[in-house]
């Protein structure tokens, strides 16, 4: 069992940045970032695996970064330049099982965490 809680949402102007982070209890080889845009369906962000190799969807190369600390067991997500179109409720998720290859699809993703609201405002 993997329980996840997000934080650092908020509401931002067009361009700022924002880190969000994720507390994770328990441990999962593929841990993936997640969005939700108003009257949208739930869409993959970024994805990593244990070793630190990422996954990234083509809209957030280059302004995003995932990134995990298996220590702390905080899986975060730096947000740079952001758009008005990243307005979203953002998750944190887990993979229940091993995956061939980690990458944020929603269907290899067990676990999930109650969202954080990012706005951003032009």
């Amino acid at each position: 069992q993997v329980q996840l809680a997000e934080s650092g949402g908020g509401s931002v102007q067009v361009g700022d940045s924002l880190r969000l982070s994720c507390a994770v209890s328990g441990f999962s080889i593929c841990m993936a970032w997640f969005r939700q845009a108003p009257g949208k369906e739930r869409e993959g962000v970024a994805a990593i695996d244990s070793d630190g190799d990422t996954n990234y969807e083509d809209f957030v190369k280059g302004r995003f970064t995932i990134s995990r600390d298996n220590a702390k067991n905080t899986l975060s997500l730096q947000m740079n330049n952001l758009k008005p179109e990243d307005t979203a409720i953002y998750y944190c998720a887990a993979a229940a099982v091993s995956v061939a290859w980690c990458y944020p699809s929603e269907d290899d993703f067990g676990y999930w965490g109650q969202g954080t609201q990012v706005t951003v405002s032009s």
